[in-house]
């Protein structure tokens, strides 16, 4: 890519709810980001060769802006190419909401004509006067750290906007940039990861899951559902009138065995309910009911075939927090064998604390702080749910049992 290439940003306004338009466009060249390594240094990011070089959060981060502001939220919306994604930007942006969004769309070559003309020739007439895609396609890969600089540049004109729906390409991972948006130093005050959003075209997932891949490889199907906060399950129609309910209730079993914190949606043409898409907080750490929700629902682990599952467990006593960051680190930087984390959830005990914590880890990035107090009522137990590749799950109980501080209470069979 030509360095010296900038990158146009389509921003988004409603001027009536019902008839979203282009606000500006922000031309910017492509700096170099940043990235915090373990011991707090914050380097270029043309001292690394990609995402693969994030560390874990230090410290706790700011909730609002040096300006007074709150963070402006930003949704990922992710999923394979036709599977409805520009439809459910088109849904966003033309219902009444009373935001100002700014969107970011990315696609690969000969499907960036296709929604590109989606986008300018949608229903009631073109949504916008000019379109400039981002070059070099997808924000996933090769222009992620750009992207970062770009959302910095957006946010000098945050008072044109509020909110960000980034729309990646069908062929994106897309965990490398929730860990970006999610911790990156320099954005932290001024946006906020809301959630990660995965489009599901519903006649085919379960093909798209099952097709051919390389030994000890996975599909980005199966990515995108294991970094999702939810799963819109789009074309439910077509299935309901094809294949009937046995069908359905396979895909909610395979994408649940993936992911069993998702939270499901079923559409027709991607039309939601606001709610479910947006203002997630699914990062928020004060938003710890809507964890405490989350952990609550089963884990389906009797599959033993599958490439990504989830897996839960809760060990009582209070731990040390320590022993757990160290846990941590040798757990998400120094994976034994081929074991890959993909997402981790959370709630702790830890010693001597009357507050409850709170773990969320993505890739190599993990934060642990403190969520709300501990009620009466409560079980004051450590639960951990865990998503990845080939993960083990009788070694990771055995190895966080060693964080309690009374060695006899870090009881595994609690709930293995």
């Amino acid at each position: 890519m030509d360095e010296e290439a900038p990158i146009a940003v389509p921003i988004w306004h409603s001027s009536s709810p019902s008839s979203p338009e282009i606000s500006s466009l922000v031309s910017i060249p492509h700096p170099e980001g940043a990235l915090k390594t373990p011991d707090g240094a914050v380097i270029s990011t043309s001292e690394v060769e990609d995402a693969e070089s994030l560390f874990p959060i230090d410290g706790k981060r700011s909730n609002v802006s040096d300006e007074g502001r709150e963070p402006v939220g930003i949704t990922m919306i992710t999923g394979y190419l036709g599977a409805g994604k520009t439809t459910l930007v088109n849904y966003i942006l033309k219902e009444q909401h009373g935001r100002r969004i700014a969107v970011i769309l990315n696609e690969f070559g000969e499907e960036l004509g296709i929604e590109r003309a989606m986008i300018n020739e949608g229903a009631q007439g073109s949504l916008v006067e000019e379109w400039v895609d981002l070059p070099n396609g997808c924000v996933c890969c090769s222009v992620k750290h750009s992207f970062v600089q770009a959302i910095e540049q957006l946010m000098e004109r945050k008072d044109r906007f509020d909110y960000i729906l980034l729309e990646t390409t069908g062929l994106a991972n897309p965990g490398p940039v929730a860990s970006v948006l999610w911790v990156d130093d320099q954005l932290e005050a001024s946006i906020r990861l809301d959630s990660v959003i995965t489009v599901v075209d519903a006649r085919n997932i379960l093909r798209q899951l099952h097709e051919p891949r390389e030994a000890g490889s996975v599909t980005e199907a199966y990515l995108q559902i294991a970094y999702a906060d939810v799963v819109i399950l789009n074309k439910m129609d077509q299935v309901k009138e094809s294949s009937g309910p046995s069908t359905v209730e396979q895909i909610h079993r395979e994408i649940k065995i993936i992911n069993g914190l998702v939270n499901i949606v079923h559409t027709e043409r991607c039309q939601v309910d606001l709610g479910d898409v947006l203002e997630r907080k699914a990062y928020d750490i004060k938003h710890s009911a809507h964890l405490e929700a989350l952990l609550a629902k089963p884990v389906d682990e009797n599959v033993h075939d599958s490439a990504v599952k989830t897996i839960s467990f809760k060990i009582k006593g209070p731990v040390d927090l320590g022993r757990v960051n160290d846990w941590l680190g040798n757990l998400l930087w120094e994976p034994s064998g081929n074991m890959e984390i993909y997402r981790m959830k959370g709630v702790l005990d830890i010693e001597s604390s009357d507050e409850m914590h709170m773990l969320q880890a993505v890739r190599e990035l993990f934060e642990v702080l403190p969520t709300r107090e501990w009620r009466e009522g409560d079980k004051r137990l450590n639960h951990i749910v865990v998503i990845g590749k080939n993960l083990r799950k009788d070694e990771m109980v055995e190895t966080f049992s060693r964080c309690s501080v009374c060695p006899h209470q870090g009881d595994p069979a609690v709930d293995k």
